[in-house]
């Protein structure tokens, strides 16, 4: 027999599929249905490919190679995500410029998908660093500037002072950098803004039109946070001169605006909370409150959100009138009020809002309950409910708020009420007596893109000597990245050392002219990129109007679901804006996608340089063969469930290529199916069919470990015979070949096929054939299994119950008895009960 030998094989059909350039893809080919499957592109760090790659981007191949099969023109590119501060940060410690390195890297990369039989064509690669893309990044910027959804502004944002630049919010994990993990400032810094708030609404709406895991879709809908409520304004007495104040109406009253989703609560509010932020706070006196401000400068907008205690300061000398009840009430500053979400200000009821009620509870404050639940025994069912004396508040408070809807108490002409009404009719008598509005409010906040780093694509905008910003026009895009720079950071971006681009800006636009000298978020560089695949090498456009049309959206989009609330928002931000301007005809850049678990270590510990765990793909294919590793990762967990590498485990893989082999060396393979008996031949045609049909539904629905399941069965059963029918096996190997393409490359040429197994076509499969000529009928007497008996698949309730009452073990529990009913579920169960 001859041997299986996994390297010699690999090499062999790698080498051969890029001298066919099997995996080249006509993209202008209309006559084919297209299928776009996309990975989310790499990072070319100095590490190479880790093992979570390996999972994700072989799960994109099956896909593929599936699909192609299947006779789709199925676009499968890959790319590098090269801007960043990986390669910065090295530059900085060894001097080798980060053009060099991730060149380097890059090749690395290149050789290690190839070395795992990717299927990617990489005369199609894309490349964020090169100045071929960042000219049309560049151009998206100009767009969106040209229309009004970039603006700069000098704000409060999060500093990290280890990478010396400024950091998204997205970006800042329990206070600290997620790059570095150094402790997070506040600083006040100029930048460039994208206006994604713009599409908030769009942004959770369209959730609903995609096939998106559902937690997913969960979590950027709370990260964008709608929330649906009412403006209040409460009038301010005893303000002193030190309190500031924009007047708000024609009698020049004082207010200050509070934002309230439970509106329906206000008869039990009991001071009112305004952030450091506030404008009534300028030019404050007050030294505790200064104090207060100057420790708030420090935190994240994260850290003051997600606080545990909460803290605050009572201003002095301040109330503010509640407008329903003319109840004056304290006014205090607390940093778990946000000054950019709503008014940044908040009416604080702390019988029905938790954060209020702990609050109140540190400061002794006074707690006043105005909902009550439906029913109950605190007796509010119906409209005739107007009091509620403090004694029975006090047994109904408890030990925390009660925050669910219910009958409002202590409401004056509301009470009674209903919470959903409530709301409605506060709401209207507020606008009625210029006291309020109705107000729909987002968490989510315009995408800060400025950084003072090196490494990344230039903002495409100079200024005027009178410091008046103006794009670059599109003639001298792209707008080079210098290389004259010094790479240490300082605080000041690197760019402001260059004398090139200094000299260059000059010579374009004229003395006195100085160019922007901050770089892009690397976000910018992969929230469009998916766009540029089907047309790389176009100089003209960022992709040809027939391209778009032809292949967007993405069909299939596969990666870590660490990138919620970054690249996956960020995308469809830009794919919105991209519509709105009239270069897209459509609302969601990826229609599928699905995320791939994390890859621990045998322990279940997860992979890092530290512990000493991490696993290099190169040393598993070079030990175990590409094929088994690929097939390994897709086998032992769901795609999306966490992957333990277990060497001792891969070997049950390996056995089971090996058998693959060994059937096409030691099986004798017919041509003639005469040569088979016909109970053999109907046993196997009837196990391949289930196995085509298990196989497809299952690479259709990401659920590879159990189609691989189902392989296994089928060479466990083709193992038992002598001789095998050749279409057989073929239709095997076909099912087979996206999981393992070398293996079957080479036993599908053994037969002697000529053109690659990757030219045939899928399987189809004879449903009559999948179905058992028996089934195991499970036989229950009074909701207990009792037996188990072999039926005829066909078999009717009467037959059923008649073979069921033939059975000993079932016979010993209905002796006697007389038989009440029986439940029939057809080909799986019959009930009875005595």
């Amino acid at each position: 027999m001859k041997e299986y030998n996994h390297k010699k094989i690999e090499e062999k059909w790698q080498k051969k599929w890029e001298e066919t350039k099997i995996n080249k893809i006509d993209k202008d080919n209309d006559k084919k249905e297209k299928f776009y499957v996309l990975d989310m592109f790499p990072y070319p760090s100095g590490t190479g490919l880790h093992m979570g790659h390996t999972e994700s981007y072989t799960a994109s191949d099956v896909i593929y190679r599936f699909k192609k099969l299947q006779g789709f023109n199925v676009l499968h590119p890959q790319g590098f995500d090269s801007f960043g501060l990986p390669a910065e940060n090295y530059a900085i410690k060894t001097g080798i410029s980060p053009q060099k390195t991730t060149q380097e890297n890059m090749q690395n990369y290149i050789r290690q998908m190839k070395s795992l039989g990717l299927a990617y064509d990489f005369d199609e690669k894309l490349v964020t660093s090169s100045p071929k893309y960042y000219k049309w990044t560049q151009w998206i910027f100009g767009e969106f500037y040209k229309n009004g959804l970039v603006y700069k502004k000098t704000s409060k944002t999060n500093w990290c002072p280890s990478c010396q630049t400024v950091i998204a919010n997205e970006q800042v994990v329990d206070g600290k950098c997620e790059r570095c993990g150094a402790e997070i400032e506040q600083r006040e810094v100029p930048g460039w803004f994208f206006k994604i708030t713009d599409f908030a609404q769009e942004l959770i709406d369209d959730l609903d039109n995609v096939d998106w895991p559902e937690y997913t879709k969960k979590n950027q809908r709370n990260w964008i946070g709608r929330s649906e409520g009412a403006i209040v304004k409460f009038q301010i007495s005893n303000s002193k001169d030190q309190i500031n104040s924009k007047s708000q109406n024609s009698n020049d009253k004082k207010f200050i605006e509070v934002f309230t989703t439970r509106v329906d609560t206000i008869f039990g509010c009991t001071y009112v909370v305004v952030a450091p932020e506030h404008e009534i706070l300028n030019g404050i006196e007050d030294e505790k409150v200064k104090d207060y401000l100057e420790k708030a400068k420090n935190k994240t907008e994260m850290e003051r959100m997600e606080a545990k205690k909460k803290t605050g300061v009572k201003i002095e000398g301040l109330k503010a009138i509640n407008p329903f009840n003319n109840e004056e009430v304290p006014v205090f500053v607390a940093d778990y009020v946000i000054g950019s979400y709503g008014t940044g200000a908040v009416m604080a009821v702390p019988a029905h809002d938790e954060r209020d009620w702990e609050f109140a509870k540190k400061y002794n404050l006074d707690i006043k309950i105005s909902v009550l639940s439906y029913g109950g025994s605190t007796g509010v069912e119906n409209n005739n409910v107007k009091e509620i004396n403090k004694e029975e508040i006090e047994k109904i408070i408890g030990d925390g708020a009660f925050i669910n809807y219910g009958y409002l108490v202590n409401s004056g002409d509301f009470t009674g009420m209903k919470s959903e009404r409530a709301k409605n009719e506060m709401t209207v008598w507020l606008e009625e007596n210029n006291l309020g509005r109705k107000q729909i409010n987002y968490r989510l906040r315009d995408w800060s893109i400025s950084r003072q780093r090196y490494w990344g694509c230039p903002i495409p905008i100079v200024y005027s000597p009178d410091g008046e910003p103006h794009l670059i026009p599109e003639e001298h895009l792209p707008w080079k990245l210098p290389e004259d720079v010094d790479f240490v950071p300082t605080g000041v971006s690197p760019l402001a050392k260059s004398d090139e681009l200094k000299k260059r800006t000059e010579e374009i636009f004229g003395e006195g002219w100085t160019p922007e000298y901050d770089t892009m978020d690397t976000f910018v560089d992969s929230s469009w990129y998916f766009l540029r695949y089907p047309d790389v090498h176009n100089e003209k456009e960022f992709c040809s109007k027939s391209r778009l049309k032809n292949w967007l959206p993405v069909d299939v989009y596969i990666g870590g679901a660490e990138h919620t609330y970054m690249h996956l928002l960020f995308a469809r931000f830009f794919t919105k804006a991209l519509k709105k301007l009239g270069y897209l005809e459509f609302d969601e850049p990826f229609m599928k996608l699905r995320h791939q678990g994390m890859v621990l270590d045998k322990d279940g510990n997860k992979m890092s340089k530290s512990k000493g765990n991490v696993i290099n793909p190169d040393d598993m294919v070079e030990r175990f063969g590409a094929d088994a590793v690929r097939t390994y990762m897709l086998f032992v967990a769901p795609l999306e469930d966490a992957v333990m590498w277990n060497e001792n485990n891969i070997v049950g893989i390996v056995r089971f290529l090996e058998k693959v082999w060994k059937i096409s060396q030691d099986k004798k393979i017919i041509k003639d199916k005469k040569e088979i008996t016909e109970e053999e031949l109907k046993a196997l045609n009837n196990l391949l069919h289930k196995t085509i049909k298990k196989v497809t539904q299952d690479v259709e629905e990401f659920s590879f470990n159990t189609a691989i399941s189902q392989m296994m069965i089928f060479v466990n059963e083709c193992s038992r015979y002598d001789k095998l029918p050749k279409d057989a096996i073929e239709k095997f190997l076909i099912l087979l070949a996206p999981f393992a393409p070398h293996i079957t490359e080479e036993i599908w040429q053994s037969l002697g096929n000529e053109k690659s197994i990757f030219e045939a076509e899928w399987s189809g499969y004879d449903e009559e054939l999948t179905k058992d000529d028996e089934i195991e009928l499970v036989v229950q007497v009074n909701g207990k299994v009792r037996d188990k008996i072999k039926v005829s698949a066909e078999i009717s309730e009467d037959e059923a119950r008649e073979e069921a009452l033939k059975s000993e073990k079932v016979q010993k529990y209905i002796e006697g008895k007389e038989i009440k009913k029986a439940i029939y579920v057809k080909g799986k169960l019959l009930s009875i009960v005595v």
